[in-house]
Order: structure tokens, then sequence, then C-alpha cells
């Protein structure tokens, strides 16, 4: 049997993911800089998102199954005027306001964000992971096939407008697991009847973890010991204790 590769290393690292890598390249390329042979994360960023990415090292991998279902914080930036395919700008434009449009009014947006608090149903987007007959659902959606969905039951406990100057707006968002960020940016936008997508997404909260606890890929590289940026599980959040061993 091959000898397992790195340390064995139990803990946590809250890592700030940068924009352009995958979820599992920033967790790897934390792993390969604490030299920790186990490692895992409690939830996947889209590669154009940043910000928290809880990442489990060792014993700790125990608490990727229940951090899954944590809630969470983002900071979301909206474009209005246009929807894309992914519904966010890595996409195509499949549907554009009418002409003549010249932007939303703060109070439209308030009305329309206040519509989106409270248990709502979302239907998740086509660009997901979520299988159908064992296939992603974005090899569904790359091969130009759509295929039903069903309506899912979510919960946003907070919508907060932070700022909007008519063609673009930052909100500030906490809900529960399994919300798309990307699919309320488009219902907020056909809501708005202007249509919309997400430019910016930056995830700041998981569980009980908050990103101004975390660290960047390039000061854990620059760190002497690296190490010391995790968090030992002795020291976590309570809540957490009956996930480890």
């Amino acid at each position: 049997m091959a000898k397992r590769r790195g340390l064995m290393l139990d803990g946590v690292l809250l890592l700030d993911k940068p924009e352009g890598l995958s979820s599992n390249h920033a967790l790897q390329r934390a792993r390969r800089t604490l030299d920790a042979a186990k490692a895992g994360h409690t939830g996947t960023l889209d590669p154009f998102a940043t910000g928290l990415l809880v990442c489990c090292m060792g014993k700790g991998t125990k608490l990727c199954g229940v951090m899954l279902g944590a809630d969470k914080g983002y900071r979301a930036t909206l474009r209005f005027g246009e929807e894309t395919d992914s519904g966010d700008l890595t996409g195509h434009v499949v549907a554009r306001a009418p002409e003549g449009f010249a932007g939303v009014e703060e109070t439209a947006l308030r009305d329309v964000l206040s519509r989106f608090q409270g248990t709502i149903t979302q239907i998740p987007p086509m660009y997901s992971a979520l299988k159908r007959d064992g296939k992603p659902l974005y090899e569904y959606a790359r091969a130009g096939v759509e295929v039903e969905r069903e309506a899912r039951q979510i919960t946003l406990y907070r919508v907060e407008l932070l700022s909007c100057d008519g063609m673009t707006a930052e909100i500030d968002v906490s809900c529960s697991k399994g919300t798309y960020l990307r699919t309320l940016a488009q219902d907020i936008g056909r809501a708005l009847g202007c249509y919309a997508h997400l430019v910016a997404l930056r995830r700041t909260q998981v569980g009980p973890f908050a990103l101004d606890g975390a660290v960047t890929l390039d000061a854990l590289q620059a760190m002497p010991d690296p190490k010391q940026a995790l968090l030992p599980l002795n020291e976590l959040p309570a809540g957490l204790a009956p996930a480890l061993p």
C-alpha cells in the first residue's frame, strides 16, 4: 500500500477564496501549503465568486457533511438590464430590458426586495451541480438541453440593499442552505421587469464562521508556519462539538 502523503493535521482553516479558482482548486492549494494529508470543504463557491471557504483538515473533515446544511451570508452585486443563461457575468445574454430602459429606481427596488424575505420557493439553475439521472445539470446546460427542475423551499432571513446607482445594486443576503444567489438575481430582475444578473459574489458567513477571520491564499503561503492559521478542533464553536470524535 502506498504511504499516505502529508501530515496528519486536524483543524479548520477559514480561507478567503480568490476569484478564478474553483473551490476544490483553492482547497488543494491550501492543503499543499499546510502539507496536510486529508482535507475537505463545507460548500462550493463558483469560480467567479470570492470569500469564505471553510476548509477542514484531518478529523475536522467530519464537519463537512454537517456544515453543508449551515446558513450562509453573501454580499452580491447585481447588474440590471440583462439576464444571462448562467445567471452571472460568465454566461451568455438571453434577455434584455425594453428599449429605453434607464435604470432602476431605488424605491422600486426596495419594494421588490421586500418580497424576497422569509420562506419562498426557488427553481435551481441549470448551471448547477445538482444531478439528474446521475449527471450534473451543468452538463445538460452546456449541451444546450434544459431539463425540468422542481422548485425548492428556501429561507431568506435578510435581503438588505446596501447601494443602488440605477444600473447596479449591492445587497447583503442571509439565507438557508440550497439558496442560489444567481437565481435570486434573476428573479429580482424579472420582478422589476428589466432583467438582472450577478456580476460579483462574496460569501461572508458559513454557520458560526465569518469572513473577517479568514486568510487569503497569498497570506497563507507567505507565513513562516502556515499551520498557525488552523483553528484547533477543541477551539471550535460549541455547537459543532457533537460532529467531532
